[in-house]
């Protein structure tokens, strides 16, 4: 019996994620359970999956001068990030701040749900650790444009260059990819059209954080 419970565990645990990270490194995910939440919560679900080749070179830049601009470096995690959020988080307990890489929204994104339980949190853990180690960079980064949300109830930034500027993600100009990675941090409130203050902010900075890191040699590989 025992055999049994520890064949099932590592089968859930361990055997069957692995398998599916696996097939989604050359698969698109299918919907995810945010999208679902959208879907069935009323705000609708604008997707249009496309490859890296389909992505103006500038929202690749522009998410990671945005999001984590260690993206390029890091194995899944940004420890001092982590280690300064968690010194705040002390200090200000009602003002909870987060420190999650591009790797870790990804993971979250695709195969977990939102909230900030240990539970999800442990979950979030072991699917980074796999992309980090089977997917590579690029892949992560293509998939992450894929599925993050950019609007209310507009996920991936295909739909997004569509639903905010009537274009494809390949004719993204600077401007255009620092406001979609502006609205990143809460895309259901930092709106771009009309532009919210906080868009209206945050993308100029964006902008100005693209220009240094553009001629990193580790972004640029991931900017062919």
């Amino acid at each position: 019996m025992m055999r049994k419970i520890l064949t099932w565990a590592f089968l859930i645990l361990v055997a069957l994620p692995v398998a599916y990270v696996v097939l989604l490194k050359w698969v698109d995910p299918p919907v995810t359970v945010t999208q679902l939440g959208s879907l069935f919560g009323g705000e609708g679900l604008k997707r249009d999956y496309v490859d890296v080749s389909g992505m103006s070179p500038n929202i690749r830049l522009a998410v990671m001068a945005s999001e984590d601009q260690l993206f390029p470096d890091h194995g899944g995690f940004d420890m001092k990030s982590i280690q300064k959020v968690m010194d705040y988080n002390k200090r200000k307990p009602g003002r909870v701040r987060g420190a999650s890489t591009i790797s870790q929204q990804t993971a979250k994104n695709v195969f977990l749900w939102q909230g900030r339980s240990w539970v999800r949190k442990g979950f979030e853990v072991w699917f980074t650790f796999l992309i980090e180690a089977i997917w590579g960079k690029a892949r992560i980064l293509e998939v992450y444009l894929n599925v993050i949300e950019m609007g209310r109830g507009v996920y991936g930034v295909e739909a997004a260059a569509r639903h905010h500027f009537g274009k494809s993600a390949r004719q993204l100009t600077r401007r255009e990819a620092a406001m979609l990675a502006a609205c990143l941090p809460n895309p259901k409130v930092y709106t771009i059209r009309p532009m919210s203050r906080a868009v209206g902010r945050r993308y100029p900075w964006v902008l100005r954080q693209m220009s240094n890191l553009e001629g990193d040699p580790d972004v640029k590989r991931l900017l062919r």
